[in-house]
């Protein structure tokens, strides 16, 4: 794969991952097995919706010029990782959250995966 072509599929990866944030919401409410974590009335949603959301503008707009987004990322392949260990943990250890394996919780190892195979590494030169 040349470096153009690994561009390329990188921008739509970062489209597709930000799309996938600004579509947690509507995935925790026809799919709450696999992607809502709370049972009855909680503030979580709205705070996580608001994260997922503002990351997944952000990785649209990233796709613009991935060069120049590194660190955000980078930061979005760690905490993807991350999360998931958590709720794979989680998911196993609580009643009722097995679903969430086959939900969010490989949702986030994918989109991690995918960045992080396709994020150039140090050395790869910006153009000017």
């Amino acid at each position: 794969m040349t470096a153009g072509d690994r561009l390329r599929y990188l921008r739509f990866a970062l489209v597709l991952a930000g799309l996938a944030c600004l579509a947690l919401y509507p995935l925790m409410v026809f799919w709450p097995s696999g992607w809502a974590w709370h049972v009855g009335h909680s503030d979580y949603p709205v705070m996580i919706v608001g994260i997922y959301a503002t990351l997944g503008v952000f990785l649209i707009l990233a796709a613009r010029d991935p060069l120049a987004n590194l660190s955000l990322i980078w930061f979005t392949v760690w905490s993807s990782v991350v999360h998931g260990g958590v709720m794979t943990i989680q998911a196993v250890t609580q009643p009722g959250q097995l679903g969430h394996l086959a939900g969010d919780v490989p949702a986030l190892f994918i989109v991690a995966a995918a960045l992080a195979i396709l994020t150039p590494r140090a050395g790869l030169q910006r153009s000017p």
